[in-house]
């Protein structure tokens, strides 16, 4: 039986990030990364710095997020995950601020698909972006904090469509497989340097964008799979997120965590 589909309260800030340089991919939205953004500031990180592409949308969210937690401790910059200068142009910012300690990598894009029609574009364009672009972020964060000597962690969004078949999915489910198997090797080639690398696999994040491109239909479907019943809250996933990249998971290195019943 699926369990009735009640959102959990809130639960506000720890300091499990207390003094950190975290840097989080496509936050400026309403969705997970957004939610990362606000909970690493929960958390006590003494700046975030996150990116997207939209130019306007990130300088309304820096706007927004300094009224409220304070200037110094945000900073937004655009940031193409396919271009590889405009990720490092990412990381000089969090170095000219002390040096990233957390990068959460949350850049992605889907799409639905038949293998019969998709194009080589379309299944470029979603690898590039999804599993390319999280490896440029992951070598560039991971090489800026093995030349500072200093440890860290890098978190990876990954889903659970990595783990699981879905008809039209082929591109997105190979790009979060690859994420998946990224997350594993960068963190052998990373623990010697104490940086560890993690991920998450969600399955179903509701945010407004996503209602607006979804079907009434395959929503109630998506959600019907899931044990709760209902959609996770962004702000459930970020919760997952802050706690790989916090001390309280500091033995592990190569994971992917399930936020989601469809691990298989």
């Amino acid at each position: 039986m699926t369990a009735p589909a009640t959102v959990p309260t809130y639960v506000p800030g720890h300091g499990l990030l207390d003094g950190r340089v975290v840097v989080v991919t496509a936050a400026a939205g309403a969705g997970i990364g957004a939610s990362v953004v606000r909970r690493a500031l929960e958390e006590g990180a003494r700046t975030v710095v996150f990116s997207d592409t939209h130019e306007r949308r990130l300088a309304e969210a820096e706007e927004s997020l300094a009224a409220e937690y304070g200037a110094e401790r945000v900073r937004q910059q655009v940031c193409d995950v396919t271009d590889e200068a405009q990720v490092q142009a990412l990381l000089d910012i969090a170095d000219q601020l002390g040096g990233v300690d957390v990068m959460v990598n949350n850049a992605g894009l889907g799409g639905t698909a038949s293998v019969l029609e998709m194009t080589d574009e379309q299944w470029l364009r979603v690898l590039d972006i999804t599993l390319t672009g999280t490896f440029r972020c992951v070598r560039a964060a991971g090489q800026r904090m093995t030349a500072a000597g200093r440890p860290g962690v890098i978190v990876n969004n990954a889903s659970v469509i990595g783990w699981r078949a879905q008809e039209g999915q082929a591109h997105y489910a190979a790009a979060k497989a690859g994420v998946m198997a990224l997350t594993r090797c960068a963190a052998l080639d990373l623990a010697p340097h104490g940086i560890r690398v993690n991920a998450v696999a969600p399955s179903l994040a509701m945010h407004p964008f996503l209602a607006k491109v979804t079907s009434d239909e395959l929503l109630d479907e998506l959600k019907g799979r899931e044990a709760f019943g209902r959609a996770a809250e962004p702000w459930e996933v970020a919760n997952v997120m802050v706690f790989l990249a916090s001390d309280y998971s500091s033995y592990m290195t190569g994971e992917v965590v399930s936020v989601s019943s469809q691990r298989g």
